[in-house]
């Protein structure tokens, strides 16, 4: 399974972190992947469809999201299923009955084959199994249905002037799509703790994630639960309110990982790119038999201002959280 473990300094740090797309973290063809699979994919769609079924534009907002953009966008995401995952994602050319379509793709994990026009414009949908509620409304809400990553574009104009143009976010971690979509980089992080200096920079970092080659970073925090939908807005769909997902009981420690997978690919003849969120969850109590690792998480947490405690939610949980994991009683030599 693949697994990442972005603390290997012992130091919690806010920066841009992107290295080259496809660099080795031991996960083999995993790291060359945009899109990545596992058994976990049931429980992922799973939650996808029960966001969408809740309240569609509370997970999938645009803002001056062209059409040559959405073409775009929906090229590069269907070309890097074809190529990463032959055996799930198939293109199918030859067309009967289908006179508004130019292609299908044939998605065999969820068992759909979405239609095509010449411009990537969504025309149709045949299903096997059960259908989707609500319908697909285009074709990057169909094909991030596909996917456990979430996606998101964002875009730049001619005079630096940059904008998240759409959002696919039904895994959010205590951030909303509609809070953030059609504002630049600066606003979309200007709640992050340690992002001053960043957000200085935003103009030269949205420029690099369009015209440089595709890059890979991460982002983590802790979390007592592994629900993938946090959203700020209390959902009915989870079990419990997103506020509960940071408070640590260390008489009944439950404490993960969540860590997100972020690919950044441009497509800098739009003057955009790509960003997908891949979470991905390590239990706390497994991490604290590995004394190496241990430490680090531990050291991470301590090198934490104030402000970023209180971001990440950790301020009251902290020292109980730093108590459980020193204490050594379980921890493998």
């Amino acid at each position: 399974m693949t697994k990442y473990f972005p603390l290997e300094n012992g130091i919690y740090e806010v920066k841009p972190g992107m290295v080259r797309f496809g660099s080795d973290f031991g996960n083999g063809i995993a790291d060359r992947q945009v899109f990545q699979f596992d058994d976990q994919f049931p429980d992922y769609r799973s939650v996808k469809m029960r966001s969408r079924a809740e309240k569609l534009s509370k997970y999938y907002q645009t803002h001056n999201y062209s059409p040559p953009l959405a073409t775009a966008v929906a090229r590069l995401i269907i070309s890097r299923l074809t190529l990463e995952h032959p055996e799930y994602f198939q293109l199918e050319n030859q067309l009967e009955n289908f006179t508004n379509s130019n292609f299908a793709l044939n998605c065999k994990l969820t068992q759909e084959k979405l239609y095509f026009d010449a411009n990537y414009q969504l025309q149709q949908v045949e299903m096997s199994a059960k259908s989707v509620s609500p319908a697909y409304i285009s074709t990057l809400d169909a094909l991030a249905a596909q996917v456990q990553e979430d996606i998101t574009v964002i875009c730049c104009t001619t005079n630096d002037f940059n904008w998240v143009s759409a959002i696919h976010l039904c895994f959010p971690n205590h951030w909303s799509a509609a809070d953030k979509i059609g504002k630049d980089f600066a606003r979309i992080h200007e709640s992050v703790a340690g992002m001053e200096k960043i957000n200085q920079r935003g103009k030269a970092i949205v420029n690099t994630m369009i015209t440089r080659e595709p890059m890979v970073r991460f982002a983590w925090g802790l979390s007592t639960d592994t629900h993938l939908n946090h959203h700020p807005e209390t959902s009915p769909n989870l079990q419990i309110p997103a506020s509960q997902s940071r408070k640590f009981d260390i008489h009944n420690p439950q404490l993960y990982l969540r860590i997100e997978r972020q690919v950044i690919w441009g497509l800098p003849e739009c003057d955009a790119a790509i960003f997908t969120i891949r979470t991905y969850f390590q239990d706390v109590a497994k991490i604290k038999q590995d004394i190496a690792r241990r430490h680090k998480l531990i050291s991470a947490i301590q090198s934490m201002t104030q402000n970023s405690l209180i971001y990440k939610g950790l301020l009251t949980s902290r020292d109980d959280i730093l108590r459980w994991l020193q204490d050594g009683d379980d921890i493998k030599s």
